[in-house]
């Protein structure tokens, strides 16, 4: 189970922020446009945190970033390999928050690129055409906030 709560909603009990990912708190939140940070980790094992737009598919269980295949962000998480590395994408409004931690792969087939453009269009904006374009699938694991 991700993140649940009591009755599927968010907890604060000692400091803890856990959403289930059915909450339709998280659905309408994520609905909405906001950018987001999305922090990696570089080799020697500092944060890399850049802004991101990121789609939420709770359905599926996966929050999907598109981004060149040149980025730095890109490179690491293929550095991972199949199994992935850690991640975690936090959005910011106000006194809303809601940060997604999961574990990250790239992915780099036409299928899933599309997929992710269909998303991120429908949140943000149709994406600038760009060939070099790939996708960072986050298999979800955790969902903490304030919604």
């Amino acid at each position: 189970m991700i993140g649940v709560g009591a009755q599927g909603r968010g907890t604060d009990v000692a400091g803890d922020h856990r959403l289930d990912i059915r909450d339709d708190r998280v659905a309408a939140f994520c609905a909405e446009r906001h950018l987001a940070t999305l922090t990696t980790l570089r080799a020697d094992g500092t944060p890399h945190v850049v802004p991101v737009g990121v789609t939420l598919d709770a359905a599926a269980g996966v929050a999907r970033v598109i981004t060149s295949g040149t980025s730095r962000k890109a490179r690491q998480v293929a550095a991972a390999g199949a199994t992935g590395t850690p991640v975690a994408v936090c959005h910011v409004d106000g006194r809303r928050w809601l940060t997604i931690e999961g574990r990250a792969v790239l992915r780099s087939d036409r299928a899933a690129v599309a997929e992710a453009e269909r998303r991120y269009a429908e949140r943000y904006r149709t994406p600038r055409p760009n060939p070099e374009r790939v996708v960072i699938e986050i298999t979800v694991t955790g969902l903490l906030g304030s919604l």
